[in-house]
């Protein structure tokens, strides 16, 4: 009855699903919540103030293919993402940039830093700031440490739960100082979010003849791996399955559970125009919340009154009603994912896609470039 069964209808499965529909394959989706769009689900809140329930979530990519890709699906609305810190009261641009040193700096000093810093890296780079802390000039290495006591480390350390030295490099490479006067968080060739938000983009993409949506479904209920054969309602099943949650759940924590940082969201509304200067301003030091979203600024919705969102970050466990976020990236987790994973390649007609089942890192536009990349390869 089914080509392939896609196990979630977050950005994996559904792009996946989709994808391999036009290609004439006959898809089920599994999804284990009551709704589809997974984290970038979005809708009206008591106020009519279109929210992200899972927290921002801001569209960017350099692939052409990604946004035509998606853009069949969604009008863009063109939209230049600007985050500043809220550091002791003062609102820094980040990433921390030369608009960022001036505002910290006196004219003199400021100035002095800036030459320095572009006789040595040039200008429009990034540097990572533990690259910055290992300089040899004094002033550049005071600067370094500035941004690391007041940009990065508390923020990691709320973030992650743990000491920053503890955290992959790949993770830590994300924070840089940018040595250009123009604000912005990302650089990407294309700064956008869906005209009409995520969740109406997700419903032209899964609407197709040859996709069905269950929801409410917990595939660990319906398929089961047994001896190299897939079995879907205990009949073995001998087409194709794209697996997009947690890889150890899928196998029973049979090794131990994955460990990973989730998150938990607090939503207020106001009866005023604006809450704060940019759509998301960071809680780089003292408070317990790492971020605060304000939803008008990023969707451009016209409406009374404004929705904020606070953003606490706290370890996942298993069996509970957090849900898992973020892979906590060291050698002792990498050699666990790794015994789940060559499990899982026992089974040759499973593919593993996405955040939880590659347990890694993905923005938006590179899961959606890899199913493509997947179902290519597939067909």
């Amino acid at each position: 009855m089914y080509d392939v069964i896609v196990v979630g209808a977050g950005y994996a499965g559904a792009v996946s699903a989709r994808q391999l529909a036009d290609k004439g394959k006959k898809v089920l989706i599994l999804e284990k919540r009551n709704h589809i769009g997974g984290n970038a689900f979005d809708e009206p809140d008591e106020h009519e103030i279109l929210i992200h329930t899972y927290g921002p979530h801001i569209f960017h990519t350099s692939s052409k293919e990604v946004y035509d890709f998606l853009g069949k699906f969604t009008e863009w609305r063109l939209y230049h993402h600007k985050v500043v810190g809220n550091v002791y009261g003062k609102f820094i641009p980040i990433p921390f940039n030369i608009n960022s040193i001036r505002l910290v700096y006196n004219e003199y000093k400021a100035n002095n830093l800036i030459e320095k810093l572009i006789n040595e890296y040039g200008r429009e780079t990034a540097i990572p700031i533990l690259q910055l802390r290992a300089n040899k000039d004094e002033d550049i290495r005071e600067l370094a440490e500035y941004v690391y006591e007041n940009i990065f480390v508390k923020y990691t350390g709320k973030q992650w739960g743990v000491a920053p030295e503890e955290i992959d490099e790949a993770v830590t490479a994300r924070v840089p100082v940018i040595l250009t006067e123009q604000d912005g968080y990302f650089t990407d060739d294309y700064q956008a979010m869906p005209r009409d938000g995520y969740t109406r983009l997700f419903e032209r993409m899964l609407s197709h003849p040859n996709i069905e949506v269950r929801l409410n479904i917990d595939a660990k209920d319906c398929i089961k791996l047994e001896g190299g054969q897939i079995f879907f309602e205990c009949i073995e099943f001998d087409g194709d399955v794209i697996y997009t949650g947690m890889i150890d759940e899928l196998f029973e924590r049979c090794f131990g559970a994955l460990p990973y940082r989730s998150l938990r969201f607090e939503f207020e509304h106001y009866h005023k125009e604006s809450y704060q200067p940019e759509a998301v301003v960071n809680y780089t030091v003292d408070e317990d919340f790492t971020r605060i979203t304000e939803f008008k600024k990023m969707t451009g919705q016209q409406a009374a009154g404004t929705t904020i969102v606070k953003e606490y970050s706290l370890n996942f466990e298993p069996d509970t009603e957090l849900i898992p976020y973020y892979a906590i990236l060291n050698d002792e987790n990498k050699a666990l994912y790794e015994k789940y994973f060559n499990l899982a390649s026992r089974y040759k007609n499973l593919y593993l896609l996405g955040r939880l089942a590659e347990y890694k890192y993905y923005n938006m536009d590179a899961i959606t470039k890899k199913a493509l990349e997947l179902c290519e390869r597939m067909v």
